[in-house]
């Protein structure tokens, strides 16, 4: 081959092989580094971007989903469940106190001997009404109205005593009057307790409007003396109908009543009250 023959077969060649080099160079300059790095970080942006976008849309349907769970069972409670509190401005009837405990009441202080003396006066005195009432009753039931006659002549005396009264009584024929210490026992007994204790062996009897009754009364209170006249009217009935006293024993009227208060001892306020002590 010639050289001038070589030299044409290189120029034929150098195209060509600048023409690869150029078609591998293309692609770098048509696809530029910044456009080609774009779409990577687009895509990456676009990717982190989308949970983002849609954590709200989840989360209402999250809350709103467990929203109707926890109402359902509300809807669903049984009636035996309380309700519950009305809201601020809303009214509702409910009784006052009506959600209060009950309180529980503290136990009864010791009581002190002057307050226990007093409490036991006043059963005792609540028994002793109970017990004339209930012998009034008795009396109006068991005994039966009779005729009773009284010779013309006749005067007992008798005595009868309660706590420190003494009363010394004359039974005689009569029509039934009744005089303590010269005035009338409803002048002399206000009480109409103590005017039933003194007429009971009368009217038990069934004596009240055949005899006259005088008594001279003297010692102790009210309430004894009316006492003492009705043991001394007893014991001046059964001195005039001796069968008298089975029913008058059994009643009480003959028994001297010899309750009385228990006097006052040395270093004591009262019989059995103990001044307070005091440590200074």
């Amino acid at each position: 081959m010639t050289p001038s023959e070589d030299a044409d077969r290189e120029q034929d060649e150098a195209p060509e092989a600048a023409e690869p080099e150029a078609a591998e160079d293309q692609p770098a300059a048509e696809v530029p580094a910044e456009q080609a790095e774009t779409p990577a970080e687009d895509d990456a942006g676009a990717a982190e971007d989308q949970p983002a976008a849609e954590a709200p849309a989840e989360e209402p349907a999250s809350e709103t989903g467990a929203e109707p769970a926890e109402d359902q069972p509300a809807a669903e409670a049984s009636p035996e469940r309380p309700e519950p509190a009305p809201k601020d401005g809303e009214k509702k009837d409910v009784v006052p106190g009506a959600d209060l405990e009950p309180i529980a009441i503290a136990e009864e202080r010791e009581l002190t001997a002057e307050e226990r003396a007093a409490r036991e006066a006043e059963e005792e005195e609540r028994r002793a009404r109970e017990a004339a009432a209930a012998a009034a009753e008795n009396d109006d039931e068991t005994i039966a109205p009779r005729t009773v006659t009284v010779p013309a002549d006749t005067q007992i005396q008798a005595t009868g005593k309660r706590k420190s009264a003494v009363a010394r009584v004359i039974v005689r024929a009569g029509d039934g009057s009744f005089e303590i210490n010269d005035r009338g026992i409803d002048e002399y007994f206000k009480s109409s307790q103590h005017q039933a204790l003194a007429r009971q062996p009368l009217v038990t009897s069934g004596y009240e409007s055949a005899v006259d009754v005088r008594v001279r009364v003297h010692g102790g209170g009210i309430s004894g003396q009316a006492g003492a006249v009705r043991h001394g009217v007893a014991r001046a009935l059964t001195a005039l109908e001796p069968e008298l006293r089975p029913d008058l024993k059994r009643r009480g009227m003959l028994t001297r009543d010899d309750r009385r208060k228990e006097r006052k001892k040395a270093g004591l306020k009262k019989a059995r009250k103990r001044p307070q002590f005091s440590k200074r």
